[in-house]
Order: C-alpha cells, then sequence, then structure tokens
C-alpha cells in the first residue's frame, strides 16, 4: 500500500530537548510500551539531489542537525519549525532504508505538484493511539 502524502500546516512548533545520545536509527521502542517519549532528528538534504525527481537513495540524507527528545531536563530548544509540510506517517517503527525510500516518495509528490521542497527533513517517533508511529516533515514552498 502506497503511503499517504499529506500537506500539512503546522500551527506551532513541536520543541524538544536536544540529545546527543541516540542516532536517528537507533530507535527500538518496546513493543506494547507507551513511555510517552517521541524523538525528533532533522537532516540535511544532499544540495544535488533534495530537488531531482529520482534522488539517489544513497546520497539523499545528509547530516544530521540535531536530535532531540520530548522528554528529559532542560528548557524545550530545538523541534520542528511551524510553516508548510509535506508529511507521511507509518505505524510502526521504520528503518533507515524504509526512511530513505518514504522521504524519495515525498520529494517526487512535491515535485510533480510543482511545490519547492525545502532543504531539510525531519523524522519524528512517538507512540498514537495504541501502535508506534514513524513520521516524516518536508518543508516546501509554493512554486511562483
Amino acid at each position: 500500500m502506497e503511503p499517504e502524502i499529506l500537506r500539512l500546516h503546522l500551527a506551532s512548533s513541536l520543541c524538544c530537548v536536544p540529545m546527543e545520545k541516540t542516532g536517528p536509527f537507533d530507535f527500538q521502542a518496546e513493543t506494547g510500551s507507551d513511555s510517552g517519549e517521541e524523538k525528533v532528528f532533522c537532516f540535511e538534504l544532499d544540495v544535488v539531489q533534495r530537488t531531482v525527481f529520482e534522488p539517489d537513495k544513497n546520497k539523499l540524507l545528509g547530516n544530521v542537525v540535531f536530535g532531540g527528545s520530548s522528554t528529559g531536563a532542560g528548557e524545550k530548544k530545538t523541534g520542528i519549525p511551524k510553516g508548510d509540510y509535506l508529511f507521511a506517517q507509518k505505524r510502526k517503527i521504520l528503518n533507515k532504508d524504509e526512511i530513505i525510500s518514504l522521504a524519495a516518495e515525498i520529494q517526487q509528490e512535491g515535485l510533480w505538484q510543482r511545490l519547492v521542497p525545502g532543504e531539510k527533513l525531519y523524522l519524528r517517533y512517538l507512540y498514537e493511539d495504541g501502535s508506534r508511529v514513524t513520521q516524516l516533515f518536508r518543508p516546501y514552498e509554493e512554486s511562483v
């Protein structure tokens, strides 16, 4: 089943506490447990690959800009800024290859709709309605 890719207007930022201990693909949720913790990661996208219809999946994701958690000590300082996004989610924890494939599909959909895709990709893990969820957010602008 193809993922549904939606346009989403995020009216307020999704804030989190910066963290450095966990990588974006190391997330291992315990089945059936709801810790209430959400994790957010931000990637820079490759300058060439981020605007092509069929990106090279080995090059699309660049450096991790930050990682954050909804729980922990400290002031919530980072996260997904408010704005317009192409959004997709799967009701499971995706592995790295699945995340990259979904990111490429989001990019293709945005280009198909003649949108200008943003330079970053946000990855969010959470527990919702009894299951683990992986979400991807790609900022966009309307083309002129």
